[in-house]
């Protein structure tokens, strides 16, 4: 019988591969470049202007970053699975008025009107889902659908006017504080490490990324894509209604003048900026959570500086360009390699 042997194993072969330097790896994270980008412009308007480091300022920049940043989670969950959400902006605007509207002119009691809208947004979310994954709509015209939907009904329930005597429970909620930190940056906090927990710690949260990765592909694996993506446009809405609750609780009154009008722009804008591919499948929640500081970092830094309001969008327009050039730029530097 011939006997074979197995060849034999060379010390260079048994070495395990070599370590990494810790710079090395910083530098092949994706997030670090937005993450660097806002210890920059932090630390440079903090020095041109002593108040932007102020305690109350950050504090006020606390309240804002909870309000975008919680919308920026649902626009990123839904991005992750190759679709896209306009109605965020404008369901948290509508939602505002709905819980104003439930607990004054419907008498209702704030939690009880809290509930039903959160229940109206995540039947809203629902249809998103539904009307993408079994009709095979666009997202883009499922949620610009909305998006005009539901600024038309703001509109029509306040007739232009404001929405007063609301319940304390909305102000409990906006304007506290917990050991000198905001509660709305607490509660965006939590829903942050839910959220990175979900995706990156959870079978659930790979298949999302599978799923706007490769469609036809998780498919094939037997993975229920269309489960996923419902759950994503679901949780979005849900995530709308919730800032509104911070929103209503902040200003102490059911306004429609410009409630939420451009948010989702700020939403896509972060969630690309902090790494989320608009092609699906690629992105972290640090770096959606670091693309809304900057953004608010930039925001505030911009009014901090007294400089015209007006260009606020300018800016933001030319960041968010410099976002989507980068992510494309990337996407095919990666097709490349692969």
């Amino acid at each position: 019988m011939k006997t074979t042997t197995a060849p034999a194993t060379t010390e260079a072969d048994a070495a395990p591969p070599p370590r990494t330097s810790l710079p090395r790896r910083l530098a092949a994270t994706p997030e670090v470049g937005v993450v660097a980008a806002c210890v920059v412009v932090f630390v440079s308007l903090a020095l041109d202007k002593s108040t932007f480091a102020s305690a109350v300022n950050l504090q006020g920049m606390g309240f804002d970053l909870a309000q975008y940043g919680l919308i920026a989670i649902g626009e990123s969950l839904v991005i992750l699975t190759g679709g896209i959400d306009l109605s965020v902006g404008a369901l948290l605007g509508t939602s505002v008025i709905l819980m104003s509207w439930f607990n004054v002119r419907a008498g209702l009691p704030a939690a009880v009107a809290i509930l039903i809208t959160l229940a109206i947004a995540g039947t809203v979310g629902l249809i998103h889902g539904l009307a993408v994954t079994r009709l095979k709509m666009a997202p883009f015209v499922v949620t610009l659908v909305t998006y005009t939907v539901a600024q038309g009904v703001t509109l029509a329930i306040t007739s232009g006017t404001s929405i007063t005597g609301i319940s304390g429970l909305f102000g409990d909620v906006g304007q506290s504080y917990v050991a000198q930190i905001p509660l709305p940056l607490i509660i965006f906090a939590v829903v942050a490490v839910a959220a990175w927990f979900f995706l990156e710690r959870t079978y659930a949260g790979r298949q999302v990324y599978a799923v706007g990765g490769n469609a036809e592909a998780a498919r094939l694996a037997g993975i229920r894509g269309d489960r996923r993506i419902v759950s994503m446009y679901v949780t979005s809405s849900l995530l709308s209604a919730v800032a509104g609750i911070m929103v209503l609780g902040r200003m102490g009154v059911g306004s429609a003048s410009g409630v939420g009008v451009g948010w989702e722009l700020s939403a896509i804008a972060a969630a690309v900026i902090g790494g989320v591919s608009l092609v699906g499948g690629q992105g972290r929640i640090i770096g959606i959570a670091a693309g809304t500081i900057l953004l608010e970092l930039i925001n505030n830094g911009l009014t901090t500086l007294q400089i015209n309001s007006n260009y606020t969008n300018i800016v933001l327009g030319c960041v968010l360009g410099l976002a989507i050039t980068a992510d494309r730029l990337r996407a095919r530097s990666v097709a490349r390699r692969s």
